[in-house]
């Protein structure tokens, strides 16, 4: 599972491109309760998801031109620089050179050698979102990728991950879990997919799929329709894990949610 605080390696950002911040507050308010602060003229109309006046997200404002709608991950980092300086040794690729955000903090974003998007957070005064794992928070991840154990030691090189692997409930094979180095499994906190399981997405790129956690996945999923919001897969039972159903909201930012969410044993 998620957890605070966060070490080296733990998803402790999460922050929303979209084309139109304004249909984003409407959708996400509709579906999760959030609502949207900004962080200031200074920001840039970057702001804060929150609930019950808790980070559990960011957005901002990325025009069409400059990429499509997305989510993305962050990574805790010791040092942004020299993550970026791993990211090139390993094969990734930088799409943002290192940058302090006011005394908040220092990011940088990158492309995996697949071609997934992450970025590294070096936390300042800004420690990570305030709430991970209950309903309305991030509680899970998901890398779809061509080639997982490739994608495996790359991301071993850049933040010390460690791996464990678990039956598929409905035998299809096994499901591998990623925690933060040392940290041991009761911290993990993704999962590992190839794309080709992905059939809206196989013949497109790699990503990282955000999930949230709801108490009740098929209202979640009723709600994110009728607010313009697309069903990417109806929702699923997985035995013993929970009921999960993948998304994208009206710009095509993926996503999912999960209602009674816990890691294997």
């Amino acid at each position: 599972m998620l957890t605070a605080p966060y070490v080296t390696g733990s998803p402790n950002w999460i922050d929303l491109g979209t084309p139109d911040i304004e249909a984003a507050k409407a959708f996400y308010g509709g579906v999760f309760g959030w609502t949207f602060r900004s962080a200031g003229p200074e920001a840039g109309g970057y702001g804060m998801f929150e609930l019950d006046g808790r980070t559990v997200a960011a957005a901002m404002t990325v025009p069409p031109e400059q990429g499509p709608p997305n989510w993305n991950v962050y990574f805790q980092t010791p040092d942004a620089d020299a993550t970026v300086k791993s990211v090139e040794r390993h094969g990734g690729t930088v799409v943002v050179q290192p940058m302090d955000v006011f005394d908040q903090g220092r990011m940088a974003i990158f492309l995996d050698p697949a071609g997934a998007g992450f970025a590294g957070w070096e936390p300042g005064r800004n420690k990570g979102l305030d709430l991970v794992d209950d309903p309305g928070a991030l509680c899970w991840l998901e890398l779809y990728t061509p080639e997982p154990d490739s994608a495996l030691e790359y991301y071993r090189h850049i933040f010390g991950w460690e791996t464990s692997s678990m039956p598929m409930p409905d035998g299809s094979g096994t499901y591998t879990m990623i925690n933060p180095g040392g940290a041991g499994h009761d911290a993990t906190f993704a999962g590992v997919v190839p794309l080709s399981a992905d059939p809206l997405e196989a013949s497109g790129g790699p990503y990282w799929l955000p999930y949230f956690a709801v108490t009740d996945c098929d209202a979640a999923v009723a709600s994110a329709q009728e607010l313009g919001g697309e069903i990417r897969m109806a929702p699923l039972d997985l035995e013993g894990i929970g009921r999960f159903a993948n998304l994208a909201d009206p710009a095509g930012a993926r996503f999912a949610v999960m209602q009674g969410f816990r890691p294997a044993d």
